[in-house]
């Protein structure tokens, strides 16, 4: 058995530490002393808890602060923090932790699971993980503790604020205020808002991109090309979205802001999306569908896919050559990109037209936000999650599953040949 799953791709291991994960954490959480007494939680909604921890999506079911004990509260903040950082990522930290060394194998499952070209680095590249993901909730949990502990005893206070700073850095979308409020009641709290956005946007443009940031004192042009189009495009996003959002809701700046910033991938909320109108949760929906960068916590397409499709539609219309920033962009990104793209697009079209089965009595555009949330990994939803049917939330966990591993990963799931050894003469096609 164990030579059986060694023979994997690294691809079909990834997928399977995840749903390891998965499980192991649906069966902790519906444990006695996690579960808060009184409350019944039905193994589903333990499922798709543990689901959307793990693939930092925030969809819920049940309310976290309203179901779990504290220990079933850290569980879920560990289950959050291990699905965002990867768990090939984990594994490797603890490994260095205990001073074993890292094989050959081991190397290339975290080269997969964090995106990079080269296996070069790949062990300082883990430490330093592990020093921006402790360094950021850190100082993530004591700012917010400033907020929290004007409503809540001490004690509890610093449970919040940890267990937020958790969250939000990994762009996760939970909340242990109860009553399914999320940040609702901190819509003014300018504090909060900055803190929250500030965790989400750096959880969200990748540790590549904040590792270079640190090391090349932020100046912008000793950047990679990679940081540059991470940084510009996650700015214009914010930017764009924020208008888009303040110039349809009857909600603040500050609010347009961070439900911008949010919808990338993040999941909470200032302002109920119940009331948005259809225009607005369109802005998010796209902005969701777009999401984070890669190697970083959030989903989505990614923000690179997002650039290189817009580059590859110019170069096509313009017959000039793709570039960014002084560099040409290689061949065969545009070609991925549209792979991702139209990979993602179907899952949420098709997922979009079971659950409208499963779900006839639901609003069709509800559903359809719903499923393109699940897709990448947000959180957001318009209230209609926890009255989901058993199927629509199986179908929404998987989903869930999908966006959390992205297309490409997925893509390579069935991959068995190492190339194709017969070649055939280039035919001619009409396109357009």
């Amino acid at each position: 058995m164990i030579n059986l799953i060694k023979r994997q791709s690294p691809a079909r291991l990834i997928a399977l530490g995840f749903i390891s994960l998965i499980l192991i954490g649906s069966i902790l959480l519906r444990l006695p002393f996690c579960v808060k007494e009184g409350v019944h939680l039905s193994y589903i909604d333990s499922l798709y808890t543990s689901t959307s921890a793990v693939c930092v999506t925030g969809l819920i079911a049940v309310d976290a602060g309203d179901t779990f004990t504290p220990l079933g509260q850290m569980i879920l903040g560990l289950l959050m923090q291990t699905g965002g950082l990867g768990v090939t990522t984990v594994g490797a930290g603890l490994m260095l932790l205990m001073r074993k060394k890292v094989d050959l194998k081991e190397r290339t499952l975290v080269k997969e699971a964090l995106n990079v070209d080269s296996g070069k680095g790949l062990i300082i590249l883990v430490k330093r993980i592990f020093i921006v993901t402790i360094v950021f909730e850190t100082a993530g949990a004591l700012l917010s503790l400033l907020v929290f502990i004007q409503d809540y005893p001490f004690p509890k206070a610093l449970g919040i604020s940890i267990f937020h700073s958790v969250a939000a850095f990994n762009n996760a979308g939970f909340d242990i205020l109860g009553n399914f409020q999320s940040l609702v009641n901190y819509s003014d709290s300018i504090m909060l808002n900055i803190v929250t956005c500030f965790l989400i946007f750096f959880g969200g443009i990748g540790f590549l991109v904040i590792w270079e940031l640190l090391e090349k004192k932020c100046r912008w042009k000793k950047l990679s090309m990679h940081a540059k189009i991470v940084l510009s495009v996650s700015g214009v996003l914010i930017v764009v979205g924020t208008v888009l959002i303040k110039a349809t809701e009857n909600v603040s700046w500050m609010g347009a802001v961070f439900n911008s910033i949010s919808a990338r991938t993040a999941g909470f909320s200032t302002y109920s999306l119940a009331g948005f109108s259809k225009s607005g949760l369109l802005v998010i929906m796209i902005l969701m569908f777009i999401g984070s960068s890669p190697g970083s916590t959030g989903g989505g397409i990614k923000t690179t896919t997002f650039f290189v499709l817009l580059q590859g539609i110019r170069s096509s219309a313009t017959n000039t050559s793709e570039k960014a920033f002084h560099y040409s962009i290689p061949k065969d990104a545009y070609k991925k990109a549209s792979v991702i793209a139209l990979i993602a697009a179907s899952v949420i079209l098709v997922g979009t037209y079971l659950m409208g089965i499963f779900e006839p009595d639901v609003d069709f555009f509800d559903v359809f936000f719903e499923v393109t949330s699940a897709y990448g990994t947000v959180g957001l939803s318009t209230g209609i999650t926890p009255g989901l049917s058993v199927p629509s939330k199986l179908l929404s966990i998987i989903i869930m599953y999908i966006g959390r591993l992205g297309p490409w990963t997925v893509a390579t799931l069935w991959h068995f040949s190492k190339g194709e050894r017969v070649s055939f003469p280039e035919g001619n096609i009409s396109i357009g």
